[in-house]
């Protein structure tokens, strides 16, 4: 399974899934087709499955051209988005599976950006490979999506299930915030180390136009702030030793910042 990167919008990242053994495709969150439809066409593959994160516009936008021009295709998001995603076939919940290609992917319940959103984990089938996750808006890069129609304790909740997997796990994320997210936590932690090192390499991404996404999980423990609200560091920093109001702290400072 190669993955391609397409990047749209102002931030967004679509990701193509490419089976090149069989010519088939598959998207991650088309916030628009006509990207899609480009680069299915310079692969010459065929789109066979669309696999929606959550209900926001930037992630669905290109779901009913996509369908269009693919009538077979399958559409897959959760069963609490029933209704909100264009075209929906199949409805996923927290233990589902389902296959592309040769690698099948887990589904995780992962609310607090919203009430129904999913993520999906592609487990590594060698020791030397990663796993690759795609978390929509519940995970970023140096940081997390807002709460829009969840509670802290429900994002905590997705966060550690996310924090859980493996170390060698790379985080395809959907939006390219990284260099903003760790801006703002330097103004939370400006003495570690990891987190400046890990800024000053992102500035340098950035100023070449280089992507900074994926990252890595073992990466984000280290340096993402939203992954630490049992840190006594971090608890420290938020005047509270209690873990959900640590991270309700720091994201209604992010929300500000």
């Amino acid at each position: 399974m190669d993955i391609c990167r397409i990047p749209v919008l102002s931030d967004n990242y679509i990701f193509l899934l490419y089976d090149s053994a069989r010519s088939q495709a598959a998207v991650v969150d088309p916030a628009e087709a006509e990207p899609v439809l480009a680069a299915l066409e310079s692969l010459g593959a065929k789109l066979v499955a669309i696999f929606n994160t959550h209900h926001h516009h930037d992630h669905i936008g290109g779901n009913r051209q996509l369908k269009q021009a693919f009538p077979d295709l399958c559409i897959y998001g959760g069963v609490g988005d029933r209704g909100r995603l264009p075209g929906q076939d199949v409805f996923l919940q927290e233990g589902d599976r389902l296959q592309f290609g040769d690698r099948p992917a887990q589904i995780f319940d992962v609310p607090g950006h919203t009430r129904a959103h999913i993520a999906y984990y592609f487990p590594p089938i060698q020791p030397d490979q990663p796993g690759e996750l795609f978390c929509g808006d519940t995970l970023f890069s140096g940081g997390c999506g807002r709460l829009f129609e969840g509670t802290p304790a429900q994002m905590v909740a997705s966060l550690d299930k996310l924090r859980n997997l493996p170390d060698h796990t790379r985080i395809w994320c959907a939006h390219e915030y990284t260099q903003n997210n760790l801006k703002f936590a330097l103004t939370i932690a400006p003495q570690c180390l990891a987190i400046q090192g890990r800024y000053q390499e992102v500035q340098s991404y950035r100023q070449a136009g280089q992507a900074t996404i994926p990252t890595w999980l073992d990466v984000e423990k280290q340096t993402n702030l939203f992954l630490q609200w049992d840190d006594p560091a971090l608890q420290a920093a938020m005047d509270t030793t209690d873990p959900i109001q640590a991270f309700s702290r720091l994201r209604g400072r992010k929300d500000q910042f």
